[in-house]
């Protein structure tokens, strides 16, 4: 996969440095992730030039900052949208005024792409049948989906968005991410996003970085991020793995689908979704459990054939073990004693029992 985004950055404060080196993706959604003040904002800001760090900032061949050669291109120049956790649309502007606002700035040989790229983002978003309203009647989903079209109106290399649902209540954030999993699906601008919800990092993340006290401590696929053992990544309650499998079947009778994986089935709650759908499912360590055989005469269904790929040190009285089961990776987390007791070991072929699957879409 190619590179949309270099960025080689060092910003000083009094009492915060921020230090992020990466290379992302040219496609898909990153998410930055981590706690509070962890620097995930300020990375954003600079990034598209709200914040001046030092180092070099690149999008795809275009090179926005270099401080070696003495480059920094001002916000205003770089191609890029912006969505905030607040729209801040025009009131006196109707929805048709909003969307057309930002195409202003574009110079004229460029304004029937830019239409295009405007008439696409309002179908992927389902706004429609907003263009004549105007925002006080919009509801705050209703107004982060225009927002998103806004930001995207101007055909911007890289789309970034900090926070975006954070304003919205559970209703309305339910309402916004099925758009930003279709706005993932069908537009190819790469998108870098800041979210300390859960939530948003399971149904959105492509690559997930992960940042402590201004550092990158992790950087990579959504799955192999959360499926690592050196530094577990809790979202939520607990860590646990992200799985992507395909609708192969299902069974009206008992209210299931069969999920095909690469190493194997699971089955999951029936959606309603034809066969082929991909789904995207997550499993917590706590939920799977480890046999040296397949367990017959259970009531448990899930049940993967692995190979044992890497076991944590203990950590109290118990142990995370990653499980690969044919590219497909999950966690178990035990008790030593039962690791001892079982003889585990790295390349040792075994069942993952799974108790619970969460369906994220």
């Amino acid at each position: 996969m190619s590179t949309a985004l270099h960025i080689d950055l060092l910003l000083q404060r009094p009492a915060f440095a921020l230090q992020a080196t990466l290379d992302l993706p040219a496609q898909g959604i990153t998410v930055l992730w981590g706690a509070s003040g962890s620097g995930k904002t300020s990375l954003l800001r600079c990034v598209a030039g709200l914040e001046r760090g030092r180092g070099r900032v690149q999008v795809a061949d275009t090179v926005w900052q270099d401080d070696a050669t003495g480059t920094f291109t001002p916000l205003w120049q770089r191609r890029l949208g912006m969505v905030f956790q607040e729209a801040s649309l025009f009131d006196h502007l109707s929805v048709r005024g909003n969307l057309h606002y930002g195409l202003q700035r574009l110079p004229h040989h460029e304004q029937a792409g830019a239409q295009q790229a405007l008439q696409q983002a309002i179908e992927v978003l389902g706004i429609g049948q907003l263009l004549t309203r105007h925002p006080a009647t919009l509801s705050g989903g209703e107004r982060q989906r225009v927002a998103i079209a806004r930001a995207l109106a101007v055909q911007p290399h890289l789309l970034l968005l900090d926070e975006p649902l954070a304003s919205l209540d559970s209703p309305r954030k339910r309402e916004v991410l099925p758009w930003l999993e279709a706005l993932r699906r069908h537009l190819q601008v790469p998108m870098l996003y800041v979210t300390h919800s859960a939530e948003e990092v399971a149904h959105l993340a492509d690559t997930l970085v992960v940042l402590d006290q201004g550092r990158v401590r992790a950087s990579g696929p959504v799955a192999q991020v959360l499926s690592s053992v050196e530094l577990p990544v809790h979202l939520g309650d607990d860590v646990g793995a992200l799985v992507t499998g395909t609708v192969a079947g299902c069974d009206p009778a008992w209210g299931l689908c069969r999920l095909s994986l690469p190493g194997g089935e699971l089955w999951v709650a029936n959606t309603g979704e034809s066969e082929g759908t991909p789904l995207r499912v997550r499993i917590l360590a706590r939920d799977v459990s480890i046999t040296l055989e397949r367990a017959q005469h259970t009531s448990i269904q899930n049940h993967l054939p692995c190979v044992v790929s890497q076991i944590a040190p203990p950590v109290g009285h118990q142990v995370l073990v990653r499980l690969d089961a044919s590219g497909t990776h999950v966690l178990a987390r035990l008790t030593a004693r039962a690791a001892d007791q079982l003889q585990l070991r790295v390349g040792m072929h075994v069942w993952a029992q799974i108790k619970a699957v969460s369906l994220v879409r």
